[in-house]
Parts: structure tokens; sequence; C-alpha cells
């Protein structure tokens, strides 16, 4: 029986079924915007946080070390309650779309990436600082040449947010109803498709992710050698 399954879900991706690459597309285009809102804000302020310190500097830090555990239907109950109709936010009316499950990924990977950037840029500070000084640099031109110096292990950073995005399910399932052609994706469909029975295209969508996730620690791997 698992062979057949097997052949069933291989003949899937092979013959490029619809649904199967629609849902895979979904998938990616979420994700990857949610990566590029994230990373573009995050980076920066997670840098930011390194060389502007104030009093409010380890509360941040703390703040987002703590948000990189929550739990992803926590993160979603919240969203949902704040774009639904009755929510402070219900006039975008982006409830159970696309939007929504970008934005429950954006805000599930931020906090992921200031604390890791933060990290990055804090070690490499500390090892280039005598450096930076001695060439009367300000801030902004350390924190330019810290980001530089740190760009391998910031992309290692970037893949870390995509495989945690890319394999969520609890926020998106909340925000994005799973709705078939519209807001299905893959972590939303091998739930749905599992509980019907129809383990096949399961299946097939769990080899993809397992794919991506080979690539993405593939990635990191070869990054962390060359920094």
């Amino acid at each position: 029986m698992l062979i057949n399954i097997l052949e069933t879900a291989f003949n899937l991706i092979i013959t490029l079924n619809d649904d199967l690459f629609e849902i895979i597309n979904l998938s990616l285009k979420v994700t990857l915007s949610a990566l590029i809102i994230a990373v573009s804000i995050s980076i920066p302020f997670g840098a930011f946080l390194v060389f502007y310190k104030n009093k409010f500097q380890s509360f941040i830090v703390l703040i987002a070390n703590t948000l990189m555990g929550m739990p992803p239907v926590v993160l979603g109950l919240l969203i949902y309650t704040l774009v639904s109709k009755k929510g402070i936010f219900g006039f975008l009316d982006i409830l159970y779309t696309p939007t929504a499950m970008i934005l429950a990924q954006t805000l599930l990977i931020t906090p992921i990436v200031i604390s890791l950037t933060y990290e990055e840029i804090y070690k490499k500070n500390k090892e280039y600082d005598l450096l930076l000084n001695s060439l009367n640099l300000n801030n902004f031109s350390k924190l330019k040449t810290l980001i530089y110096e740190c760009r391998y292990a910031l992309l290692t950073v970037a893949l870390t947010g995509f495989g945690r995005a890319s394999a969520e399910v609890g926020a998106v399932m909340i925000v994005g109803g799973n709705i078939n052609h519209f807001t299905r994706v893959m972590t939303t469909a091998i739930a749905f498709e599992t509980s019907r029975g129809s383990i096949e295209l399961a299946v097939a969508l769990g080899l993809i992710l397992l794919l991506i996730s080979l690539l993405i620690t593939l990635l990191i791997k070869s990054l962390r050698k060359i920094s």
C-alpha cells in the first residue's frame, strides 16, 4: 500500500499536476513575500539595536527573543480578532485572503530575524570594534560595514526565517481558511487532504516540503563555510 501511495505521489509531481503546483506556487508566493517584508524590517532594526542603545534596548531584545517561541496558533488567533469583521482592522477586509497569510508569516518570522540579526551583528561588532573606532567612523558607517561583513550570516538568518515560515500551518489555517484555489498552501493542504483520506496528494506535498527543507539546510551549511 505504501509503495502504491508513493508511486501515485511521485506521478503527481512528475506529471506537473495542476492542483499540486497551484498549491506550491501560492505557498512560495506567500512565504517569499513574508520573508522579503520581514527581512527588510528586521535586519536593519536588529543591527540598529546594537549601536543605538537606550533604556529600552534590553527590553526590546527580550521581547524579540520571547516572541521567537510564540505558538503560531496564538498569533493566528490574534490576527483573526484584529482583521475579522468585528476587529479594529476589519475594514481592510483581508481575512481569508493571501494578504492575511502573508501578514501572519511576516509577524511570525520578524522576531526570529531581529534576534538572530542582533546576535550576529553584536558578535561582529565586538570583533571589529577597535578597528572601526580607529577609522573614526560614525555609527551609520559602522552599521553598513558590519552588515556587509555579516552578509553570509545574514543570508543564513533569512533562510532560517524562510524555513520557519514555509513549515507554518496553524496561523495560516486560521487567517487563510484553507480555501481551495485561493488560500490553500502546502502545510494546510497536507492537513486537509490527510483528514479526508486523500493521502497521495498530501504525500506529494510532503515530499516537496522535505526537498525545500533539504535545499535550505544545504544552503545554510554552505553559507556557514563561507562566513
